[in-house]
């Protein structure tokens, strides 16, 4: 398969070798141009914290175990002296107890001074800067050491003492110049790795992408046998599960219009030939015959009703096939809707002599879309006055068993033959195969549809001579 420029492919892995760029740079940056600067800002903040800790324990008659301790744990040269610089306590991370120009009164040897550190070159300026501070405190900065102090409290001392904390700032240096050499071969070695996983990752992405647009290519069509491997993601299988059910609405409205030009043509073909016949006949012939023009007009009007019947079936079921949306199901006194379309039928037919025998129990309640379950009754009601018998008896009855509510339309008329009774409810059957009494076969399978977006189940028994039960089983709510 052609790569093209600007594909899913090309792009994700153009985007995932900029993200790898983008991350990278921001490590150079972070491990070298500004690795000392942001060492030397933890350092000082590092040691200004320790100057706190020690000046909070001034007080502690332990103080100087206190600044062993710090010292060592944080790297750092301790100073504890009076005003004018004498040595009161020093400490650094190797050494500890460095005492300094404090005489013990109580030795014998009065002149004698400990050992004791000497005090760092920038002292004299550090306390000039702690003296003349408002606040007491001062720090000093270079390129290479911080120094940070304060007068604070200190234990065996009336006055204010005088606290000199001091850290290097260029350890990092070094460190950075081996950082640099390391980063350079990482950075080398992640981009091989990432411009390898890139590809594949890029591969793994657009092999499904391109799948799911093949297939998309190939909707509806009877050979879609495109193959998609599951798994990958939720989101592709989801999109794959919804071409396939658009792929099957589509062939299945190939096959509703391909059977609608089959089936139907002869029937709109029929009564349009009538038509016109018919008017010809007038134009021509029985214009001036009163009684024959008479004849010939109710035969139009006969016909012209059949082809309105026949295309609204047609469009009925037309949109309860290819209806994306569910019907809007409500509660449905099914007694009553029974009742109601049975009215109706009386009324039309009464006149012509047919007996509507009914047996329907009250207060039955259904969940359902109450016009489409009146089309459903509707229908075969229909059905069984088009198939009555001599007597013209039709049956309706509406009951409750097991948790059913079951409808039954009866008529006796000729009834179905074994071998045809399992067709009865497919499309186009009943104008194919039976006498020719419907308008376009569809009633029935309407019928069907409906029930079905019901949950319901459509049941026909019949005896060839002896008539016919049609029936249907909805749950009652």
């Amino acid at each position: 398969m052609k790569c093209k420029t600007n594909s899913f492919r090309k792009k994700l892995l153009s985007w995932f070798m900029f993200f790898t760029v983008v991350i990278f740079t921001v490590l150079w940056l972070l491990q070298t141009v500004f690795l000392q600067k942001f060492y030397n800002g933890m350092i000082i903040r590092n040691t200004i914290k320790v100057a706190d800790k020690i000046a909070s324990e001034g007080q502690n008659s332990d103080i100087t175990s206190y600044i062993d301790d710090i010292s060592r744990s944080n790297s750092i040269l301790v100073f504890v002296t009076d005003t004018d610089g004498n040595i009161i306590y020093s400490s650094d991370e190797y050494k500890k107890g460095h005492r300094g120009r404090f005489r013990d009164e109580r030795s014998d040897f009065k002149n004698e001074y400990h050992q004791y550190r000497e005090l760092p070159e920038n002292y004299s300026e550090f306390l000039s800067a702690v003296n003349a501070s408002d606040s007491g405190e001062a720090e000093l900065q270079n390129d290479d050491i911080y120094v940070y102090g304060r007068l604070i409290d200190y234990y065996g001392s009336d006055e204010k003492v005088v606290l000199y904390v001091g850290t290097t700032l260029n350890a990092v240096g070094s460190t950075a110049r081996i950082i640099r050499i390391q980063l350079m071969w990482v950075t080398l070695l992640s981009i091989i790795i990432a411009f390898v996983l890139a590809l594949f990752m890029s591969k793994s992405f657009s092999k499904p992408v391109s799948q799911l647009n093949e297939k998309a290519h190939k909707l509806g069509e009877n050979d879609n046998d495109t193959e998609f491997g599951k798994g990958f993601c939720t989101e592709l299988d989801e999109l794959n599960k919804t071409l396939d059910t658009t792929s099957e609405k589509l062939k299945k409205n190939r096959e509703f219009q391909n059977e609608l030009l089959a089936n139907v043509s002869h029937d709109l073909r029929t009564p349009l030939t009538m038509i016109k016949g018919y008017a010809e006949m007038i134009r021509d012939i029985s214009r001036e015959d009163e009684k024959q023009c008479a004849e010939d007009v109710a035969v139009i009007v006969e016909e012209t009703d059949r082809l309105t019947a026949l295309v609204n079936e047609i469009l009925e079921y037309s949109e309860l096939q290819m209806s994306d949306r569910e019907a809007v199901m409500n509660d449905v006194d099914l007694s009553e809707t029974v009742s109601s379309v049975a009215d109706s039928f009386g009324k039309l037919y009464s006149k012509d002599g047919y007996d509507f025998e009914r047996n329907i129990a009250d207060s039955i309640h259904v969940k359902g879309n109450i016009s489409r379950l009146q089309r459903a009754i509707y229908n075969l009601l229909d059905n069984a006055v088009r198939h009555a018998g001599e007597d013209k008896w039709v049956g309706i009855s509406l009951r409750t068993d097991n948790g059913k509510a079951i409808i039954e339309i009866s008529d006796h008329g000729s009834g179905i033959a074994p071998e045809e009774l399992g067709h009865i409810w497919d499309r186009y059957y009943t104008k194919r195969q039976r006498s020719g009494k419907g308008v376009s076969g569809l009633g029935l399978a309407i019928v069907k549809q409906i029930v079905s977006q019901h949950n319901g189940v459509c049941k026909a028994d019949s005896e060839v001579g002896a008539g016919s039960v049609f029936s249907i089983e909805l749950d009652v709510e």
